[in-house]
């Protein structure tokens, strides 16, 4: 069974550390960066199942980010990890932007680790959901090809019953 990759988004080497060697215990594939550049370098290297971010890095809005990322990775599940208390109308920003997960530092290992397994089996929902739609497509198009096909064979067979009826008079 294949593990997750997880993407850890934060310019704290510290935070950075803990949350790898918290995440590769729990035997996660974890890719640890500093930069927006590289985090989105690794999302067109990798299949990231799960991101974990701080609010803001040199000065950019992470959440207008994160929405674009979901535009791209509808399933991704992101947590948010922030120093500061936010007020009401940055919240809702933050989580309109489709943020799972948003907690105030420090936070338990094991909220974290609850919250990252809770995600990620969203993730999986999310995904299976989308192959047995795209399956269930793929049998809707098929049933109409072969509806078609059969039209086509019933109107030669149509056509030979007429042409037999036809050779016999």
């Amino acid at each position: 069974m294949s593990k997750e990759t997880i993407l850890i988004l934060d310019k704290d080497f510290h935070t950075q550390w803990t949350l790898r060697t918290i995440l590769e215990s729990e035997r996660y594939i974890v890719l640890a960066v500093d930069t927006i550049e590289r985090a989105l370098t690794n999302f067109q290297e990798f299949e990231v199942s799960g991101l974990i971010t701080e609010d803001r890095i040199d000065h950019t809005n992470i959440p207008e980010i994160i929405r674009e990322l979901k535009k791209g990775f509808p399933e991704l599940y992101v947590m948010m990890l922030t120093a500061e208390n936010l007020e009401e109308k940055e919240y809702k920003k933050i989580m309109n932007a489709g943020i799972d997960d948003l907690f105030l530092k420090p936070i338990s290992t094991e909220k974290i680790l609850i919250h990252l397994r809770k995600g990620l089996r969203h993730r999986k929902v999310l995904l299976q959901k989308k192959r047995l739609e795209q399956r269930l497509s793929e049998i809707k198009t098929n049933r109409n090809v072969q509806g078609v096909d059969l039209s086509r064979d019933s109107l030669s067979q149509k056509k030979s019953f007429t042409e037999k009826i036809n050779y016999r008079g």
